[in-house]
């Protein structure tokens, strides 16, 4: 098991470094807010589709605001940890952290940390700014069932970051990559639009991916406030899966980069 100490040394040390750059700190948490404005005046302007494929969202702003809420928190804790271990090669402290006597599950669960909750902040702002400003209603809304999808969820992506920054630790400019594989997650997922809208093919390919769960059971908590247990449940599966599997892939991937002696390279 992980040290408590350890993990929170991590944290406390990416809080400040973040809060160090206040102008890029705050801009993260204004970009989201914008893309919200964004779905809003798109739903004004083009006007609702109907609740048919909706997932239980009232409109369509319902539905995107979900899907800007949920990307929020997978970019955060799947591109964002990959852009994390980067800045570790650039500024030399990866090969100092893998010579301190902590194990690998605590670098890579302490990396993963900060990303983390800053992206729950981020998710809880962005829907309470949704219902205060751009009268988004829950009032059906099941705030038990929408933490624990949110939660869960999280986790589940912070799997994804791990192994996109074993993918960084490797080939050193892997972040890209890492962007393109969590904006295609969201929109074969569901993020943007319904997933029924897309070809026969592309949408069986979205139905294996693990984060519609998540879009699915935040809407079901938000707008429903019923039908979020089995979404819950099987993301609590991938997490369960994916955590352990990250962590080994993350080690396989140090101790590659030990052999081959480019660890301290970037």
């Amino acid at each position: 098991m992980p040290r408590l100490h350890i993990l929170r040394a991590l944290l406390h040390r990416d809080y400040s470094i973040a809060r160090s750059y206040r102008i890029a700190f705050a801009s993260d948490v204004v970009f989201g807010a914008m893309n919200l404005l964004i779905y809003f005046f798109i739903s004004r302007a083009l006007g609702d589709p109907g609740s048919a494929h909706l997932q239980g969202a009232p409109t369509y702003f319902a539905f995107a605001a979900v899907g800007v809420t949920i990307t929020v928190v997978m970019q955060a804790t799947g591109m964002g940890l990959a852009k994390r271990v980067r800045e570790e090669e650039l500024t030399g402290t990866l090969e100092t952290l893998a010579t301190r006597p902590i194990s690998v599950t605590e670098m890579a669960l302490g990396l993963a940390g900060f990303p983390f909750i800053f992206a729950m902040v981020r998710a809880a702002l962005y829907l309470l700014l949704a219902g205060a400003f751009l009268k988004l209603d829950f009032s059906a809304a099941s705030w038990p069932g929408l933490v624990s999808v949110l939660l869960v969820g999280g986790l589940g992506m912070t799997a994804l970051g791990i192994l996109l920054g074993a993918l960084v630790v490797v080939s050193k400019r892997g972040e890209a990559i890492a962007g393109v594989v969590t904006l295609a997650m969201g929109l074969l997922g569901g993020a943007f639009f319904p997933v029924e809208v897309l070809p026969g093919w592309v949408r069986w390919l979205g139905s294996l991916i693990p984060v519609r769960f998540a879009f699915e059971g935040a809407r079901a908590a938000l707008f429903r406030g019923e039908g979020w247990g089995e979404d819950l449940a099987a993301l609590a599966l991938v997490t369960a899966i994916g955590i352990p599997l990250a962590v080994w892939t993350f080690k396989q991937a140090l101790l590659s980069a030990r052999r081959s002696g480019s660890l301290s390279q970037y």
